[in-house]
């Protein structure tokens, strides 16, 4: 699966805030994720991120250039 740094994924799972959308901070053998909620950031590997996404935002760019 191809995830970019600065994408937002829902997963299955809430986080305990009540939100399931995270940014992606950091890629490679493990995830570094930040909840669009709370702000909360986790190390989490990347089969168990794989494994539990259920949508990808890419990140909007700026088309005024």
């Amino acid at each position: 699966m191809d995830l970019n740094v600065g994408e937002i994924i829902r997963l299955k799972k809430p986080h305990p805030c009540g939100n399931s959308e995270w940014e992606i901070l950091r890629t490679g053998m493990d995830f570094r994720l930040r909840c669009m909620g709370c702000g909360h950031q986790i190390m989490i590997p990347r089969k168990q991120v794989e494994k539990s996404i259920k949508q990808v935002k890419k990140p909007e760019t700026d088309k005024r250039l």
